[in-house]
């Protein structure tokens, strides 16, 4: 691991990773529109979650031949839960306690006079001269469908006009040009910020900045309250401040340890053609009209690295970074900001659900019904196309096991009194809210709906019919002295009570186990009644 509280730069986390056995070096030579992407989607397709590893590229062509000297990583920032939380620095099972106290105890960042991210600076005829964007290897992410390279781990840094509070958002940017680049963010904040600037007939100063630090990605891809500055939240995540320098062209701060820094100003006149992109829900996005960067400089570090993330079909790269954060906001907006001590935990799915975004779960300490619809209406009406199918479940049910949440929802709810259907709902990039031939741009703008279920129990019920814990313990000694295969226990691996068991219950269950239910046989014969 790096020493300190967090990571300096990308190459201390590439270290971390290496260290942990969970980095691929690739030497041969990749074609970054054909071959590179398609290689990483398999650990994706065809391996479980704890053996997928992140990848190193250092021997990058493109489809004509074209030799890169930036090598290229993916998956470094979330292809598995444990590589995320090599990210933190922490455990898989500390990530929730992280997140909670960055959100409470953000720490703002401090500005530092120079940095590695300005180590080499391209501006003017450089950039139509082999320094542009064609110097950087972006690879095509969906190759035979999407119609470019696509900026994927883009981390777009712009302020507010009016009140100077910055935004880090992760969007896609379409590569046109060596100075041009498309971007997907109306809609979202920086969309915000676009169309104050619009408002005030000036254009938008923005900075894409490539290869941070993963405290730095984490912010930037999770769903914050507008206002939240996400320097502020990577600086609680690491437990220090974020270091920043001034960019050379416009009058923004970004990572002095990043990678790669691209500056540019935003037309708020013009919108041109982007798309199509494969996209999260695991369909393709649909050709848009959207704003557009022209470039004014690059900077980056001498041997800098292109880190791109793994998008598309979830699971992803891009599903794992996403939701491992933003399930950690919904959880502060139920349970600190809207006051509801109810919640326990919130999961977004979609390693099993196939969802990445929509489908959510809350669990709860049920006090009252109350409490779970004021849980489920919150969550529905969090930000962007998050939180489309709401579930709220008791706490003895595993949020992250899709079987057990079916099983709360098979045997939970009464479909006329637990489920309901609000309106409002953003659509994001849900392909059930785009028909065909209505411009993207004007789709996102129509509101959906989304679907409420309480599948808590309704009243107590009999216990889990699983044998009782201390019998399962017995049992699993006795499978491993057999030596028969390594067990990987699923809650629920033993029967417990929901509240519906009487003295006599328990009594009889107790003679069972020491062989004398010929007693209960006896009792039960002395309550012989006649049938009606």
């Amino acid at each position: 691991m790096a020493q300190g509280k967090y990571y300096r730069d990308v190459r201390e986390h590439l270290k971390a990773l290496e260290e942990r056995g969970k980095l691929v070096r690739i030497k041969r030579e990749i074609n970054k529109d054909t071959e590179l992407m398609p290689l990483v989607r398999w650990q994706f397709r065809g391996l479980d979650e704890e053996q997928r590893k992140a990848f190193l590229f250092e021997n990058v062509t493109d489809a004509k031949g074209k030799k890169f000297t930036m090598p290229v990583s993916v998956g470094t920032l979330a292809a598995s839960t444990e590589i995320y939380a090599i990210g933190l620095m922490c455990e898989p099972e500390e990530i929730f306690e992280r997140w909670n106290q960055a959100q409470l105890h953000p720490i703002a960042p401090m500005v530092v006079e120079s940095g590695p991210a300005q180590e080499m600076v391209r501006t003017g005829k450089d950039l139509l001269n082999g320094f542009g964007l064609d110097m950087i290897p972006v690879p095509i992410s969906t190759p035979g469908f999407d119609n470019a390279p696509y900026l994927t781990s883009a981390n777009w840094v712009t302020k507010d006009p009016e009140t100077g509070i910055y935004n880090i958002g992760n969007y896609r940017g379409q590569i046109k040009a060596p100075d041009r680049t498309g971007g997907l963010f109306l809609g979202q904040h920086m969309g915000t910020h676009w169309k104050k600037c619009q408002a005030k007939g000036i254009p938008l100063e923005a900075a894409i900045v490539i290869g941070v630090i993963p405290s730095i990605a984490y912010a930037a891809t999770a769903k914050l309250p507008y206002d939240f500055d996400e320097y502020r939240l990577a600086g609680g995540l690491a437990g220090e401040p974020v270091p920043l320098i001034k960019c050379k062209t416009i009058d923004l701060m970004v990572p002095a340890t990043a990678e790669i820094v691209i500056e540019g100003k935003i037309s708020t006149e013009w919108i041109e053609p982007e798309g199509p992109f494969g996209e999260y829900p695991g369909y393709m996005g649909h050709r848009g009209i959207a704003p557009f960067l022209e470039v004014t400089c690059i900077t980056h570090r001498k041997d800098a690295i292109y880190t791109t993330l793994m998008s598309q079909f979830p699971p992803s790269e891009s599903s794992k970074i996403k939701h491992t954060g933003t399930e950690k906001v919904i959880y502060k907006l139920l349970r600190h900001d809207a006051g509801n001590p109810s919640v326990l935990d919130v999961a977004i799915h979609d390693e099993v659900s196939g969802s990445g975004q929509a489908y959510c779960v809350v669990k709860m300490k049920k006090t009252n019904s109350g409490d779970v619809w004021r849980a489920l209406n919150s969550t529905a009406g969090f930000s962007g196309s998050y939180a489309k199918i709401c579930i709220a479940v008791d706490e003895d049910i595993d949020i992250r096991d899709p079987a057990m949440i079916n099983w709360a929802i098979s045997y939970n709810v009464i479909p006329d009194k637990d489920v309901m259907v609000v309106k409002g709902k953003s659509p994001g990039l849900d392909p059930s809210c785009y028909p065909p031939g209505v411009p993207t741009h004007i789709s996102r703008q129509t509101p959906g709906s989304a679907l409420l279920i309480d599948a808590t129990r309704p009243w107590p019920y009999t216990p889990v019919s699983l044998p009782r814990q201390e019998f399962m313990e017995r049992s699993k000694e006795i499978w491993e002295e057999l030596g028969l295969p390594t067990l990987k226990p699923r809650m629920p691996w033993y029967g417990y009570s929901l509240g519906d068991w009487t003295q006599q219950d328990i009594e009889e269950a107790e003679l069972a186990v020491k062989g004398d239910y010929w007693i209960t046989g006896e009792k039960a014969k002395g309550k012989r009644v006649k049938p009606s």
